[in-house]
């Protein structure tokens, strides 16, 4: 069982907080290369080093400031797998999955399933307003881009699914001893840390329920499948089909994608829609492809461990 997996008398939750630490210094080390290249860029060009994030993302070229975005993410990444393998020793599959091995099929499968979506969802708004999109094809601008983001876009979404259905929820199992705790706490913390993220700004904080519903439909997806490919493919897909087919000036993304959106941002029902309708239409065809049964016990219910599970 999945959150089993990270249960183990010598795993106190006092080790979890320790490890993320370890976690956000090798973020913090990642955000370094970052820093020097604005540092040096105000030095050049004799100009003030921006004071706000906004100002920063705006200061390299769409895709270097990708490339160097993606850095911390890697930096993140190793050191989570430092953490579970020397602070834990925990193998990196026993955070991934309940499976013998990592299902490569599971994460192409949803992949596709929400990058096929995404991109219908945007035709069918492009169609019915294309007064609201700008074509911003740029060919060598583009390519370079699609390099970058299949690269490294799923580095950083890897990360954050490892941090959050990995590494904490198998941390909030072990002090809770049951599902519905890490499953809730993951999912309030995987959306607080979309806070800072420019969208927030301009569309309010009734975005932050689209947040953290989308980590709590990542949480359903791997407690009800024991493992988190299907988040993984989930994730990946998600933002590297949004910075590749559209962006605009107010999104945490700036990227040469295909379209720029003109629109104001507004949030209404558009915001509450995915919570309530596509991720559960979402839960219905990964529940029927891999006969998921049992939802209150996977979702709600206490552990107990019926044997020690070394790795």
């Amino acid at each position: 069982m999945f959150l089993e997996q990270g249960i183990k008398p010598e795993n106190s939750f006092g080790k979890y907080i320790l490890g993320s630490v370890v976690i956000i210094i090798a973020s913090f080390v990642g955000q370094i290369p970052f820093t020097v290249a604005l540092v040096y860029k105000s030095f050049t060009d004799k100009t003030a080093i921006p004071s706000d994030n906004d100002s920063a993302m705006k200061v390299f070229e769409p895709n270097l400031t990708l490339f160097l975005l993606m850095i911390s993410f890697a930096f993140a990444l190793a050191g989570a797998f430092y953490v579970v393998r020397h602070l834990h020793n925990q193998s990196i599959l026993s955070i991934t999955t309940s499976r013998r091995t990592i299902d490569i099929k599971r994460i192409l499968f949803s992949f596709f399933l929400w990058a096929g979506f995404s991109i219908a969802s945007f035709l069918f708004v492009y169609l019915q307003s294309p007064e609201q999109f700008v074509l911003n094809f740029k060919p060598v601008p583009f390519l370079i881009l699609v390099v970058i983001g299949t690269l490294l876009i799923p580095i950083q979404t890897s990360t954050e699914e490892y941090i959050f259905r990995g590494y904490l929820m198998q941390g909030f199992a072990g002090l809770a001893r049951n599902r519905w705790f890490p499953l809730v706490m993951t999912s309030l913390i995987f959306g607080s840390m979309h806070w800072f993220n420019p969208e927030v700004t301009k569309m309010g904080n009734i975005i932050m329920f689209y947040y953290i519903g989308t980590g709590l439909f990542l949480g359903m997806i791997t407690l009800m499948d024991e493992g988190m490919e299907l988040a993984l493919g989930f994730h990946a897909a998600n933002n590297l089909i949004g910075a590749l087919l559209v962006t605009s000036d107010w999104s945490v993304f700036q990227t040469h994608s295909v379209f720029i959106d003109l629109s104001e941002p507004s949030a209404g029902f558009d915001v509450i829609f995915p919570i309530v309708i596509i991720y559960p239409i979402l839960l219905f065809i990964f529940s029927k492809k891999y006969n998921w049964k049992n939802w209150k016990e996977k979702l709600t219910g206490d552990i107990t461990l019926t044997e020690i599970i070394k790795y």
